[in-house]
């Protein structure tokens, strides 16, 4: 048995590949009174916390790590912040099925079978999520996420390297820049991974000064999160990739993005209530999108998606905590993250 002062335990979860390792044990406590002011308190105060565990040497470039913290409201059997290399972040459909799949196969949400509904505090707001359980196993999980909105439809872009470009801006969690991949010449498939991760940086920053975004009801929710490029399959699926900083594409088909989308969908009269839409990764990861209702946030028209996917408990692994460590804050270098490395706080 080492001899270490502290640790973090964490499990080791995949969605549909992208990797989504959640903090079990050994986290200090975050100051605030709601989840959006723990992570307000992440991003604005210290940060020590998020650059340990998704930075080199205890992490790599394709990965997100989620904090569980005790839920701050009534209604919800846990809480969690989703940690990535640029900031914490408010919501994310894939980390949700890791949270929701470790909570249950660990035992820290009791499992009732076939079904266990859990109910998630999250700094966007409450999730409910429906679980499907069978002999121990957490085999797929549906998320009932936020509200989500159109901000604008087919908003013209002015870019150095395509020219005009038309975007949507949506929330669906947090907010996404959705681009038709095809406006950049290319196709979203395994082999394109790089161009589109550099292309979705390059146009992110590009669109954050031409666009401002600001939540009507959450604060400190006031930037484009990502930018996602999206195709249509010949079976109707839509196909996603969403590009993360500092240069790297979703593998799962994201869950908030996906929301975003159906919220495209929605305003644009594409869909109605009890409609379903399946999204499809880079990688051939399926979720299923469904509008299950709508309601209003702000005065804008919002749909409530519904997002089911599989979680994966992949392994156990323990953290260190010393002062001493000589890399505490992490590093990340260029030849595995990407030349926008410099872009990360």
């Amino acid at each position: 048995m080492m001899n270490w002062d502290r640790s973090l335990d964490l499990l080791e979860v995949h969605c549909q590949g992208e990797i989504g390792k959640v903090i079990v044990g050994g986290a200090p406590e975050i100051p605030g009174a709601t989840l959006l002011d723990k992570m307000n308190h992440i991003n604005q105060v210290d940060d020590s916390l998020r650059r340990f565990v998704t930075f080199e040497p205890r992490a790599s470039v394709a990965m997100s790590v989620n904090l569980l913290v005790a839920p701050t409201r009534p209604d919800a059997d846990a809480g969690f912040i989703v940690l990535q290399a640029d900031r914490a972040h408010p919501m994310s459909g894939s980390n949700c099925i890791c949270v929701v799949t470790a909570l249950l196969e660990s035992g820290r949400v009791a499992m009732q079978e076939p079904e266990t509904i859990v109910r998630l505090d999250t700094p966007a707001g409450l999730i409910v999520a429906r679980a499907t359980c069978r002999g121990g196993r957490c085999l797929s999980v549906s998320l009932d996420n936020v509200p989500s909105f159109a901000e604008a439809l087919d908003r013209e872009i002015e870019t150095p390297r395509w020219g005009r470009i038309k975007v949507d801006i949506a929330f669906g969690g947090v907010y996404y820049a959705i681009v038709d991949v095809d406006q950049v010449g290319s196709a979203i498939a395994p082999a394109n991974a790089r161009y589109l991760a550099e292309a979705g940086i390059g146009l992110k920053s590009q669109i954050s000064e031409q666009v401002t975004v600001k939540h009507p009801e959450l604060s400190g929710v006031d930037e484009i999160a990502y930018v996602m490029f999206r195709g249509r399959e010949p079976d109707g699926a839509v196909r996603t990739c969403t590009t993360l900083k500092p240069g790297r594409v979703d593998r799962s088909p994201c869950g908030t993005g996906s929301s975003a989308n159906l919220a495209t969908l929605y305003a644009r009269g594409e869909i109605a209530v009890g409609d379903r839409r399946r999204s499809r990764s880079i990688i051939g990861g399926e979720f299923v999108a469904e509008a299950i209702g709508v309601t209003e946030v702000g005065g804008r028209p919002a749909v409530l998606p519904r997002i089911t996917g599989r979680g994966w408990i992949y392994g156990r692994e323990q953290l260190r905590i010393s002062d001493e460590d000589p890399f505490r804050s992490g590093f990340a270098l260029s030849d595995s993250w990407g030349p926008q490395v410099d872009q990360l706080g």
